[in-house]
């Protein structure tokens, strides 16, 4: 069969058909050509430099390096809270073919991320594309060599040094300056929730942020600039090299000075041994806080890492509390501390310091409310040294409650103050609104059977370690509200005292009356002579006792050997006494003793290395023949007896009540 065939009956006709496809296809051929030729000439002349662009930053990566944080210093430039050199093992998933079997392999190297491997897996899949994730930080150098031997098994591995917070003193600052931990999702959605942009450094795997005390305060001019490495990749995204012009370096954040003293607060920790409670000392003169301790405390270099859940869980459930800033946010009634403040209230209304009035060993108001001794007769000087319950409970009736609450919030009591830190409690002064907003079982009245508790600190008053400190330091003052001071520089620029000093209201005469009874108090006599010895020659400290109850005792026993039944210590103090420089208070939280036996010791110590660490002071008791050989940075003489030297104890106490204690008496000092 043949094959078909085109006849044309005209050759013009079949010529003319060629012509058109001829036509057809140059036209399309001719269309496409100058299509590429104008779509090339975009490219290669008009957007030459946008593609340009494009394929530089498709070939070098900008790499987030996060800033060395700012370091923490004392007020003498040690420094309490630096950074250090710390080997780590990083892992890029964008770089790995297969994070499991990687993990797999590194877990061979590193045993112990075995047991992180699911939070390591999580923190990786959240991080940024090309973004390094710490897989285990501090590494040995060991470590750090068997990682670098078998690196090139290890698709995605780095290992590198970088910079880790530390705390060179451990537990002694813990609570005043806190501790650096990973940023949270909470974290981000608070700064979204302010309406800011969130920073990338947030983003940043390695990126710490300040969780609580100074660091948190302050995080912003802790934390710096970030600074960014400028590296070339391949078409997979491996690092081949890195461009140091293109690189920006981080900036580091500003250091912060604070008024502490790192062996007077070291020395803090110290004294209490095993006993939970705070301590804070003060300059009398501008309001510098030299210590501010609670105890027992615990190291926040765990947390730079994070703390493993047993220990964290120990740290939560043991009674003392260790994680409760007990100086600031732990709050307990003052008992006899406070008598200088129902004395002053009865001052003001026109008392006479020298009336005598009769201490029998009990007072009497529709019940009995009895005092540690029989006292007879004394003036208020004398009753401040002998701490009777039975004259201020006579002063406190008179005055009333309210006269007693608005001394009380003129010396301290029943504030915060503006010390850069938050987390502070500010306690409890009741008077009669207070009683009227919140009444017992629907009744709003103040019942005198409240006001003689009230005018020894006990009933529904609590104060915290500091209030207690700022109170004493205007007692010794006796001319100036003086307000406290944490932060004393930032970035080299000195930080004013916040809210300036102002007057006090009440006579130099007033407040020196109550002077004269806290100088007995540590004399010949007084309840914290034998424990309140510096052993300075003429140099002597000034003080008052306390011993709070934290129980109704009823019938029974005063003592007992339930931890968390047995009375607060307290003691109040300053010194010289002719000429005071410095305040100091001590809660022994729990301690089973009173203030003269537990607080007054532990006071004697502390003060003594403040006194000794002052250079005028020093070269007055060496003129005065007295040799003092203690190195008041020393801390291995302890002369407390039964307390031993602190821990930094995995352990803390239970909040104290601040609820209404209608006790019948104050236990012994």
């Amino acid at each position: 069969m043949s094959e078909p065939s085109i006849f044309f009956s005209d050759v013009n006709e079949r010529q003319g058909s060629f012509l058109r496809r001829t036509f057809v296809v140059g036209g399309l051929t001719a269309l496409g050509v100058t299509a590429l030729t104008v779509r090339l000439a975009q490219l290669q002349v008009v957007q030459a430099q946008e593609y340009a662009t494009l394929a530089s930053q498709n070939q070098f990566n900008f790499r987030l390096v996060p800033p060395p944080r700012g370091r923490i210093l004392d007020r003498n430039g040690v420094v309490i809270a630096g950074n250090r050199p710390s080997f780590r093992v990083l892992v890029v998933r964008d770089e790995t073919k297969d994070l499991d079997q990687t993990l797999d392999l590194l877990g061979q190297l590193l045993p112990d991320t075995v047991d992180r491997r699911r939070a390591i897996i999580r923190d990786v899949n959240a991080a940024p594309r090309f973004a390094p994730v710490p897989v285990k930080s501090d590494l040995t150098w060991e470590e750090f060599a068997k990682v670098n031997i078998y690196a090139n098994e290890l698709p995605g591995v780095m290992a590198d040094m970088n910079e880790a917070r530390f705390y060179p003193y451990g537990g002694s600052f813990a609570h005043v300056i806190g501790y650096v931990a990973k940023v949270s999702d909470r974290d981000i959605a608070a700064v979204r929730d302010r309406g800011e942009e969130v920073p990338q450094l947030l983003y940043n795997p390695g990126f710490r942020i300040g969780r609580s005390g100074v660091e948190r305060a302050l995080d912003e001019d802790l934390r710096g600039v970030e600074g960014g490495n400028r590296v070339e990749v391949d078409a997979r995204g491996r690092v081949v090299a890195e461009d140091v012009g293109g690189s920006r370096p981080a900036t580091p954040g500003k250091d912060v000075v604070l008024t502490l003293d790192a062996d007077i607060q070291n020395r803090a920790l110290e004294v209490f041994g095993e006993e939970a409670g705070s301590c804070v000392v003060m300059d009398v003169r501008n309001g510098d806080i030299l210590a501010m301790v609670s105890a027992p405390s615990f190291d926040p270099n765990l947390f730079v890492s994070g703390v493993p859940g047993p220990i964290y869980r120990a740290w939560a459930d043991y009674e003392r509390r260790p994680l409760t800033d007990k100086a600031i946010n732990g709050v307990f009634a003052p008992g006899s501390t406070f008598k200088p403040v129902t004395g002053l209230a009865a001052l003001i209304r026109g008392a006479n310091p020298d009336r005598r009035i009769h201490c029998g060993g009990a007072f009497y108001l529709g019940r009995r409310f009895a005092c540690h001794a029989t006292h007879g007769s004394q003036d208020m000087r004398e009753a401040i040294k002998n701490s009777c319950n039975v004259y201020f409970m006579t002063l406190a009736v008179e005055v009333g409650p309210d006269a007693i609450a608005d001394v009380a919030r003129t010396m301290g009591f029943g504030q915060t103050f503006d010390l850069g830190i938050g987390n502070q409690n500010a306690g409890l002064v009741p008077d009669r609104e207070w009683r009227r907003q919140n009444p017992v079982r629907g009744d709003g009245r103040w019942y005198p059977g409240e006001t003689p508790s009230y005018g020894i600190g006990q009933g529904a008053l609590t104060v915290n370690a500091l209030q207690l400190a700022v109170y004493t330091s205007r007692l010794a003052n006796g001319r100036k509200a003086v307000q406290p001071r944490l932060i004393k520089s930032i970035g080299g620029e000195e930080q004013s005292v916040p809210g300036g000093d102002r007057d006090l209201p009440y006579s130099p005469e007033m407040l020196a009356v109550l002077r004269d009874g806290m100088n007995r108090v540590t004399d010949v006599g007084g309840t914290g002579f034998r424990n309140s010895q510096l052993g300075l020659g003429a140099v002597r400290m000034a003080g008052k006792t306390g011993t709070a109850q934290t129980r109704n005792y009823g019938s029974g026993a005063r003592r007992s050997n339930v931890w968390s039944q047995k009375d607060h210590n307290l003691f109040i103090a300053y010194a010289p006494i002719d000429n005071p420089r410095y305040a100091v208070s001590v809660i022994v939280q729990h301690g089973g003793l009173g203030g003269g036996t537990a607080g007054a010791p532990r006071a004697r110590e502390v003060m003594r290395v403040a006194l000794l660490k002052d250079p005028e002071i020093r070269q007055r008791i060496e003129q005065s023949g007295f040799a003092e050989t203690e190195d008041p940075g020393s801390h291995e003489a302890n002369a407390l007896g039964a307390a031993e030297p602190a821990q930094v104890d995995a352990r803390p106490a239970p909040a104290a009540s601040t609820g209404p204690r209608p006790y019948l008496s104050e236990p012994p000092e």
